[in-house]
């Protein structure tokens, strides 16, 4: 049999080092390589001493290392030290005491958090956002005995982190269950009518105003931003009739719009003729009435002056008035009280140059 140049055989299956290809490997070769390759990184060469000073220095790394924490510019941190309330940390990098004797909760107070009822928005980092059981919860009675499928959004803030950390447990959880009691508060208040067509802004408002009211009474530390009503839909059996009953109050609404508009273009000319024609009559009564006192009070005053003469105001007067009449006449016709025909005169117009 021939021999290698270290006498001794070669084994046929692997490199010369007696290990079979395929084998498990040696458990405790390979407990001795880790031992002594820990021996050579740690100080004193694996001596007591240098365990002590390796484990310390390896302490007071991670302890500087969490020392310093950073608050987002939307958030303020809540500190704690051994678990009682210590201060309000505005954002920035700040110090703590590591090793558990500080601790740090990061509250988004400048952020406008949601709760979704009834759907889910995909990817939603926050356990209360998505409703757990969306069908229960968007199943309502209106107040005529009606169903309905009511989808909604509430929006808030953290407006005292104080008192939603430590006043309420589970304040996102309580929120939830505060907005769907409140919510069929509301929607039970009104007909299904209301709740699917005209009454959808009121029912809003409403919930808004009572949720903000219990939020402020449990001392949540919440501030509702809004509530908005997204899909309300009927029950699947009787949808097809809700949507004809609906598309019905649209022609409905649609109809008075247009008999609106035609009674705004012809009402407010009427309404304008209509004055004008007041207003023209008042000039004229105005005129007739001043014209009347004017003539009543010449009347008077000619009255007066006849009473103190009459021969004399008798001829004044029927001298006045030939003065108005008779530059009007062309043929003028005198005629004598003792004549019995009539004596053409001389004519004076023509003699003028003025023809008859």
């Amino acid at each position: 049999m021939p021999s290698n140049n270290s006498g001794g055989p070669k084994n046929p299956w692997g490199d010369g080092t007696g290990a079979v290809p395929g084998a498990a490997p040696d458990l405790d070769e390979l407990m001795r390589k880790g031992k002594a390759r820990l021996k050579t990184l740690m100080p004193g060469g694996g001596s007591p001493r240098g365990i002590v000073v390796f484990i310390l220095a390896m302490l007071i790394g991670f302890a500087a290392w969490s020392a310093f924490y950073t608050v987002p510019s939307d958030s303020v941190a809540v500190v704690q030290r051994f678990g009682q309330y210590l201060k309000e940390v505005p954002p920035g990098l700040h110090f703590r005491i590591p090793l558990g004797v500080d601790s740090v909760t990061i509250v988004p107070v400048k952020r406008q958090l949601k709760q979704e009822f009834g759907f889910t928005t995909p990817g939603a980092a926050d356990p209360h956002q998505s409703p757990r059981d969306s069908k229960r919860e968007t199943e309502m009675v209106t107040g005529d005995l009606n169903a309905a499928l009511v989808e909604w959004v509430v929006q808030y803030r953290i407006s005292e982190p104080f008192k939603y950390l430590f006043e309420v447990r589970e304040p996102g959880e309580t929120l939830r269950y505060v907005s769907e009691s409140v919510m069929r508060e509301v929607v039970g208040d009104r007909t299904v009518d209301e709740v699917i067509t005209i009454g959808r802004q009121g029912i809003e408002i409403e919930a808004l105003a009572k949720m903000q009211a219990l939020s402020t009474k449990y001392v949540m530390g919440i501030s509702i931003d809004q509530v908005q009503l997204k899909n309300i839909n009927p029950p699947a059996p009787v949808q097809a009739s809700f949507n004809e009953v609906n598309q019905a109050q649209q022609e409905k609404e649609k109809l008075i719009n247009e008999a609106r508009r035609d009674y705004n273009k012809v009402i407010p000319l009427a309404e304008g003729e209509k004055d004008q024609r007041i207003r023209e009559a008042d000039g004229y009564r105005l005129k007739r009435i001043n014209e009347a006192e004017g003539d009543v009070a010449s009347f008077n005053a000619l009255l007066a002056e006849y009473n103190k003469a009459p021969e004399v105001t008798r001829r004044r007067i029927y001298i006045e008035t030939l003065q108005e009449v008779m530059p009007g006449i062309r043929s003028k016709i005198v005629v004598d009280d003792q004549m019995r025909g009539i004596l053409p005169l001389l004519n004076l117009d023509a003699q003028q140059g003025v023809k008859p």
